[in-house]
């Protein structure tokens, strides 16, 4: 069996890390059961993912009847696993209470009702029977329960909201007004057609998003993400702040696929987290790098935590053109994050890890380097044209046969029965959001609200861009502190998004600026989960630890503007001399953005030097020949002057380093 490297830094224990991730994110606080009915769980959960894998690579059902199975299993693993009510620690027992039990066998029976009569609720289509009513009556509330469960009351408040806006529009004044539908009308459009519960989110979920959190469980259960901390700490660990730059670089690889900020964060961070401040950054700094490093990975081409293919399904855009465009952009932001990283190290004097405790790379990438190829595999199925689904199926079969390959990497085969186990619990919570989403989507179509939603945003902005781009970032930011990213997304594309490609916006554009706003939700204050996490995990104040976050993720705050206002940044449909221009003077940009809030360069940048470099920041991210100019002559102004002061230092014979003035 494979032989992992003793530790550099004691680690957080999972114990500590679930115990962590539970306070923070309701989608973590899943019981814990012992003897019989513990098995029975495990089996469900296997049964699950294995469902999803012979409907996706060998097996037909037709959508109704695969997303009520699905529904059928989020309603026996939800209510199982996800208690009514959080206690403060995680609980573990023998058997659900009897409320719970009851909970589960009706909700079971509600999705299997869907399977066994499907044909007659298809003839019977527009005339629904009174059984017909009364199972989706208790689905839509036993959904909503369950979506307070796992979620939150956030998401399940605005559901319910869309629910009687559907019910009751009719008595609405103004542009929100609709004529109203009776109740059996609006229980027959979420339960028996695939406009609601069962529609285009809980699509999403059983094709994309499952697929990729089994992926990403099983690259987990064969040593991948360890592997990806190693190879980072060889490669980077040795230079100027390296563990920081290690913690950028490994929980950047996994959050693309992870898809969670806050799983990323306590999966990764229990190790980088503690490397970092022992080498002597404070933990607030800590906690804050992890946090911006594993949030972004969810803007991460090819996978973006499953947004690509999100992204792809309700606009229809080409996947390869969303990961073009969304390649740049994803760049500068893991630039502007590395760039704070280093300049923080010089700024405080920190050094790397010394040459006896960095591994050798050649001998990680010779002993371990197969694991690098389930990635390969999913970047080659999707390059060559094959659906998400069929591209996450290669992947965990080439996943398993790397880990079978060699001595270094095998793992005992009960590795893949758990992987199948973990892959359903961590989908469960997203699973039970997609589908509680196909309320708010189910209103929409029914009642319009989407348009009139962003009709309503462009009159309060009075058809100004600015103002209109300004709300949507406002609605993003606040639906994105309550609801998992996969969640908001899809929200935002229903409701916001609209509104900016009404504006004028281009449909790739709109997208990209919600998908943003959702993703940093969670790097935002006051609430800040991700930056959460990681003050958790750091010992470090959470408010320090969130501002400081908000820092490092400056850069995208601006860039889903810059999408809007010049779409080139994105890389589509131009030429690559325009584009080459926009991909150097943006990394230059977010460089001078990093310096003025760092407030170093080649020594202390003063304040009236920052405030130049800032504003060559904006110039320079912004395409354009004038605003490229204006930003160059900006930053080479203040280069020269911390030039010449660094000159000066030396001559005097008194250098800054790390903060302190050394003869």
């Amino acid at each position: 069996m494979a032989q992992q490297p003793p530790p550099l830094v004691e680690s957080l224990s999972e114990e500590e890390a679930e115990r962590i991730a539970a306070k923070l994110d309701i989608g973590s606080r899943l019981r814990k059961y012992r003897g019989p009915f513990a098995i029975f769980i495990t089996v469900m959960a296997a049964a699950m993912s294995l469902f999803h894998i012979y409907t996706t690579g060998f097996g037909f059902f037709t959508a109704p009847i695969q997303r009520a199975a699905f529904f059928t299993f989020v309603m026996v693993l939800g209510f199982a696993l996800y208690p009514g009510r959080f206690k403060g620690e995680l609980e573990e027992r023998r058997l659900p209470g009897p409320l719970d039990l009851l909970l589960m066998v009706v909700g079971a029976t509600c999705g299997l009702y869907i399977i066994v009569n499907f044909e007659d609720i298809v003839m019977n289509m527009g005339n629904p029977s009174q059984t017909d009513l009364i199972m989706g009556g208790i689905a839509i509330l036993l959904l909503l329960e369950l979506c307070r469960r796992a979620v939150g009351p956030v998401l399940a408040i605005i559901c319910a909201v869309f629910l009687l806006y559907a019910l009751f529009g009719n008595y609405i004044p103004g542009f929100l007004s609709h004529r109203g539908y009776p109740l059996q009308r609006v229980i027959s459009h979420m339960y028996l057609t695939t406009e609601g519960m069962f529609g285009t989110a809980a699509g999403v979920a059983t094709q994309y998003v499952f697929m990729f959190i089994l992926f990403g469980a099983f690259l987990a259960r064969t040593g991948t993400g360890q592997f990806f901390i190693d190879l980072s700490v060889a490669l980077l660990g040795g230079f100027s702040g390296g563990p920081a730059k290690v913690a950028v670089v490994s929980s950047g690889l996994m959050g693309t696929i992870n898809g969670s900020s806050v799983a990323n964060v306590v999966g990764t961070g229990s190790f980088t987290i503690p490397l970092m401040k022992s080498i002597g950054y404070k933990p607030h700094f800590a906690g804050a790098v992890e946090a911006a490093a594993s949030t972004g990975g969810q803007l991460m081409p090819p996978v973006m935590g499953a947004g690509a293919f999100l992204m792809a399904d309700i606009t229809g855009i080409p996947y390869s053109q969303i990961i073009i465009a969304a390649a740049l952009p994803a760049l500068l932001y893991y630039t502007g994050v590395l760039t704070g990283v280093h300049l923080e190290a010089k700024r405080t004097g920190l050094q790397g890890l010394s040459r006896d405790q960095l591994p050798s790379a050649m001998k990680i990438l010779k002993e371990r380097g197969v694991l690098l190829l389930p990635i390969f595999a999913v970047i080659f199925m999707l390059l060559r044209g094959y659906t998400p689904p069929y591209a996450a199926i290669a992947g965990i079969i080439v996943a398993i046969v790397a880990g079978a390959a060699l001595p270094t990497t095998r793992v005992h085969p009960i590795k893949y029965w758990e992987a199948l186990v973990q892959g359903a619990r961590d989908a469960l919570g997203v699973s039970i959001a997609c589908l509680s989403i196909g309320f708010i989507m189910g209103s929409a179509t029914l009642t319009g609200a989407g348009l009139k939603i962003a009709n309503g945003i462009l009159m309060l902005s009075g058809g100004n861009l600015f103002l209109t781009l300004v709300f949507t970032m406002i609605a993003c930011l606040i639906l994105g502190m309550g609801l998992p990213t996969t969640a908001n997304y899809l929200v935002t594309s229903t409701i916001a998004a609209p509104a900016l490609v009404t504006a004028g916006v281009p449909l790739l554009s709109a997208h990209l600026f919600v998908f943003y706003f959702g993703i940093i939700a969670d790097l935002t204050p006051p609430v800040a989960l991700a930056a959460m996490a990681g003050a958790g995990i750091a010992g470090s104040p959470p408010v320090k630890t969130g501002v400081q976050s908000f820092k490092l993720a400056a850069p995208a705050y601006l860039i889903p503007y810059v999408f809007c206002y010049a779409p080139q940044i994105t890389l589509v449909g131009f030429d690559f001399l325009s584009g080459m221009q926009a991909s150097f003077t943006a990394i230059l940009g977010v460089l001078c953005l990093g310096i003025s809030i760092m407030g170093w360069m080649f020594t202390t940048v003063p304040w009236v030097q920052r405030v130049p470099i800032f504003a060559a920041a904006f110039l320079l991210i912004v395409p354009g020949w004038e605003t490229d100019l204006m930003g160059l002559v900006l930053l080479s102004v203040v280069a020269v002057l911390q030039w010449k002061k660094v000159r000066g230092q030396k001559a005097k014979g008194a250098l800054t380093v790390g903060g302190k003035t050394a003869s």
